[in-house]
C-alpha cells in the first residue's frame, strides 16, 4: 500500500478541519469551531483510485495543519515528505487572499512543488451567500486549480474535484517511481 501525504494548509477559520474530515469521511470534530493545535492527521483508504496503477492500493493521510503562525515552527517537520498541498481559505475575507500567498510561498515554493500539486479551496461557510464568480487572485496564485466550497450546497462535486486532484498526485508519485527506476537501470 502506498502512503499520500497532503497538506491542509491556510489561515485560521478558513474551514480546514471541516474539509478534511468531509473529504476523509471522517466525523471527528463536528459541531463547534475548535482551533487545531499543531496538526491533526487524518488517515483514509481509498482503494484503485487510479484506473493506471495496476491494482495498487493507497493510504491517504490528510494533513490538517494549525492556521496559527504561532505553529510556524513546526512547519518544516509538516512539511517532510509531502506529496502535495491544499490551501483553503474564506473568499469572503480579505486578510485570507493577502495570507494565501504567504502559505503558498511557504508550503509549494519553498518545498520546490509543482504547481499541479497544488490546490487552492475557496471555502464557502454556511448561509455566507459568497461570490463563486468574481474572485482575482495575484500572480501566481492565479495559475493554480481553484475550487469553490460549499458543503451546504454541492457537497459532492467538492468531494469529485478532490478526487481528480487525488488522482493527478498518484500520476505524479508514478511517473517520479518510473524515472527514479529507469536512472538505476541504466
Amino acid at each position: 500500500m502506498l502512503r499520500v501525504k497532503i497538506l491542509f494548509v491556510g489561515p485560521s477559520e478558513a474551514g480546514k478541519s471541516v474539509l478534511a474530515n468531509f473529504l476523509s469521511e471522517s466525523t471527528e470534530g463536528i459541531g463547534s469551531y475548535i482551533p487545531t493545535q499543531g496538526v491533526r492527521i487524518l488517515e483514509y483508504e481509498k482503494p484503485h483510485i487510479n484506473e493506471n496503477s495496476k491494482g495498487t492500493e493507497y493510504r491517504f493521510e490528510l494533513w490538517d495543519c494549525a492556521g496559527d503562525p504561532k505553529f510556524e515552527t513546526c512547519w518544516p517537520a509538516l512539511m517532510k515528505d509531502s506529496h502535495g498541498v491544499v490551501i483553503v481559505f474564506n473568499p469572503d475575507l480579505p486578510s485570507h487572499l493577502k495570507e494565501i500567498e504567504m502559505w503558498y510561498s511557504c508550503f509549494v515554493q519553498q518545498q520546490q512543488l509543482l504547481d499541479s500539486q497544488c490546490l487552492l479551496i475557496a471555502h464557502h461557510k454556511p448561509r455566507s451567500g459568497g461570490d463563486t464568480e468574481n474572485l482575482t487572485l495575484a500572480s501566481p496564485l492565479n495559475r493554480l486549480h481553484l475550487i469553490h466550497s460549499s458543503l451546504e450546497e454541492e457537497p459532492e462535486d467538492v468531494r469529485m474535484e478532490f478526487v481528480k486532484y487525488l488522482k493527478s498526485i498518484i500520476n505524479w508519485m508514478n511517473e517520479n517511481r518510473d524515472k527514479e527506476e529507469m536512472s538505476i537501470i541504466t
